[in-house]
């Protein structure tokens, strides 16, 4: 019998391996049709000399391709692959915290605290970098907020929390509907507006840098401590008797979640239903072990938004918001969700 099951488990780890090569090809795919797709494509050969030419290997380069590579290309393409890992693995953890697979990485105010703090600084007229970190502030505060609140309450933390996040989203939500209310319209309201659909036109290599930092360190510490997540979908008194400080983990993986959520918002604004739909992508190829989920995610969740990317911008003669793109494939994604919950 302990044979058998040596011989699943290796079996197990066979099939888990080949699924992330399988990802990671789909990644590095995904990364080379992006840089083809555009006004000015770029093929893999031309991908390399400009990389190069910015060093002075390849100097006989276009020029504007090279420009093209290095202020265009690829600071979209590392937003959308930083952008869609840290939302789908901001999303598999809350999902595994709150025992809920439909929730989201916006549960705790995220997005919406973002959103009233990115409204404020384009109606105060600031530039796009204090939008950024605006949008970053705001979005933590809300789930700092949601979280000393739920603290404060009798009843579970669990509960606490997911109810003290939908009354801090409905205040922010009011608060940017004010904004829009008393803004220019033909300036203000039409940035504000923009803004919250969510694009990746803006990006530049700065702006990424701002937010790539802290996607890295959430990042880092999620898939560090990823094999805890395993314990916090067990009840919390059997957690407890297991010796694991619940509190303290759950406080670790919301900051961590939170970061990553708060990065990815101010970087590209309101990019909806990526950290619900990936994990459950990402769980069906891998299974529900967190250890094995939250690289799965990472991987699968930069492809997604990759590709989502690409659709936006090639799928009419204008660009579409990448947020409206990533709607209309996740509410269909949503409605099946729930019919197959209640099945």
């Amino acid at each position: 019998m302990e044979t058998i099951h040596r011989r699943e488990a290796a079996a197990a780890r066979r099939r888990y391996a080949i699924v992330l090569l399988a990802m990671l090809a789909v990644l590095i795919l995904a990364t080379l049709l992006s840089f083809w797709i555009g006004y000015y494509p770029l093929s893999p050969g031309d991908v390399v000399r400009a990389f190069l030419a910015r060093f002075g290997v390849d100097s006989q380069m276009d020029p504007n391709a090279v420009t093209i590579f290095w202020n265009i290309r690829l600071p979209r393409i590392l937003s959308a692959v930083f952008i869609g890992a840290s939302l789908s693995v901001a999303g598999a953890s809350y999902q595994s915290m709150f025992r809920n697979p439909l929730v989201s990485p916006d549960i705790l105010g995220v997005s919406s605290g973002a959103s009233l703090g990115a409204a404020i600084a384009i109606l105060c007229g600031r530039p796009n970098y204090v939008v950024q970190l605006a949008a970053f502030i705001g979005g933590v505060s809300a789930v700092a907020l949601s979280y000393a609140i739920s603290r404060k309450s009798v009843h579970s933390q669990t509960l606490s929390l997911v109810l003290t996040g939908s009354m801090v989203m409905a205040l922010c939500n009011a608060g940017v509907t004010m904004i829009k209310y008393v803004a220019d319209p033909n300036d203000v309201l039409q940035q504000i507006t923009f803004w919250l659909m969510g694009s990746l036109t803006k990006t530049d290599m700065e702006s990424f840098l701002w937010s790539g930092v802290p996607m890295a360190a959430g990042l880092a510490v999620v898939l560090v401590l990823r094999w805890r997540l395993n314990v916090l979908t067990l009840d919390e008194e059997e957690a407890r008797s297991l010796g694991v400080n619940v509190r303290r983990y759950r406080l670790i993986f919301i900051a961590a979640s939170t970061l990553l959520s708060a990065s990815a918002v101010c970087l590209g604004g309101l990019i909806g239903w990526v950290g619900l739909m990936v994990p459950h992508m990402a769980r069906a190829l891998v299974g529900a072990d967190s250890g094995r989920l939250i690289p799965a995610c990472a991987m699968l969740g930069g492809a997604y938004l990759l590709l989502m990317d690409d659709l936006a911008r090639s799928i009419l003669s204008l660009e579409l918001p990448i947020g409206v793109v990533t709607s209309i494939m996740g509410a269909p994604f949503f409605i099946y969700l729930i019919l197959r919950k209640r099945g």
